[in-house]
């Protein structure tokens, strides 16, 4: 167990960038060593889609719930740290010897129907941003609601887990770290687009990313993690927190041009 006292939280903001970075990659070569058995698992629902097209109305994803078993069946089957039951947290929460770690998957779906009964077009709430909840990460800050401008607004948001657990032992003190896998599909095909893996900045880190990581959203008490605004670890050269595990390339083109950032992003990476 670390023997680090995290009370002096001005002089660790660099080591829990690099505990980030640490897991960050361990998952990303994990999701890309494991991503052919991924893309796989997402296609087993169409060996039985007689079965199950259309007995669950709009209620229910077409594609996140399986998502979800194919993706976390995989980490699950890794072992990687200590399953932790806390009520609050991520789907995924694991301790690990020097961190606890909390993992979410996010699903979007898009669509170039122009059929209104297939749903809404997506894809601006995956390009680069993400909706996120209080009890899946530790950085509390101000929302600004246009800002820059005359009718600037903000609101605090404060999100539920703390930056560090066990904070007042020094003996059993661990960051919190945050992940997101993120994908995107096709609503009328359900064709995997986009599988990315973001890494959340700790709430420790408010002194260097200020608000940047938070944004508004859709409705007064949601908020979004804005990864696009801080795409890089700032306290380590040249190491992204956006990592892209997948994108279909020979997707429309009207998918790709929303997906420019992304896609840039995914080249630079090869």
């Amino acid at each position: 167990m670390p023997t680090k006292s995290y009370s002096l939280e001005a002089e660790i903001t660099r080591e829990i960038e690099e505990l980030e970075l640490k897991y960050l990659n361990k998952y990303y070569y994990f999701l890309k060593f494991t991503l052919d058995e991924i893309l796989e698992g997402l296609k087993t629902r169409d060996k039985i889609a007689e079965d199950w097209k259309g007995l669950y109305g709009t209620n229910i994803s077409d594609f996140s719930t399986g998502a979800e078993r194919v993706i976390y069946a995989l980490l699950n089957g890794k072992g990687i740290g200590t399953p932790n039951s806390a009520p609050v947290g991520s789907d995924l929460f694991f301790e690990v010897q020097d961190a606890f770690i909390h993992i979410d998957l996010k699903t979007v779906g898009a669509t170039l129907s122009q059929n209104k009964k297939v749903g809404a077009n997506n894809i601006g709430d995956f390009a680069k941003d993400i909706f996120i909840g209080t009890n899946q990460n530790s950085y509390s800050a101000n929302i600004f609601v246009n800002k820059g401008k005359e009718n600037q607004i903000s609101r605090p948001y404060k999100s539920s887990l703390p930056p560090i657990y066990n904070k007042s032992d020094k003996d059993k003190a661990k960051p919190c770290l945050t992940y997101f896998i993120t994908m995107l599909y096709d609503k009328d095909t359900l064709e995997t687009l986009v599988i990315n893996l973001l890494c959340m900045p700790n709430g420790l880190l408010k002194n260097i990313y200020e608000d940047r990581p938070i944004k508004a959203g859709k409705n007064p008490n949601k908020a979004r993690f804005n990864f696009s605004k801080t795409p890089d670890f700032e306290l380590l050269n040249d190491e992204k927190r956006v990592k892209i595990v997948f994108f279909k390339e020979n997707m429309d083109a009207k998918y790709h041009q929303k997906l420019k950032w992304q896609y840039n992003l995914y080249k630079s990476q090869k």
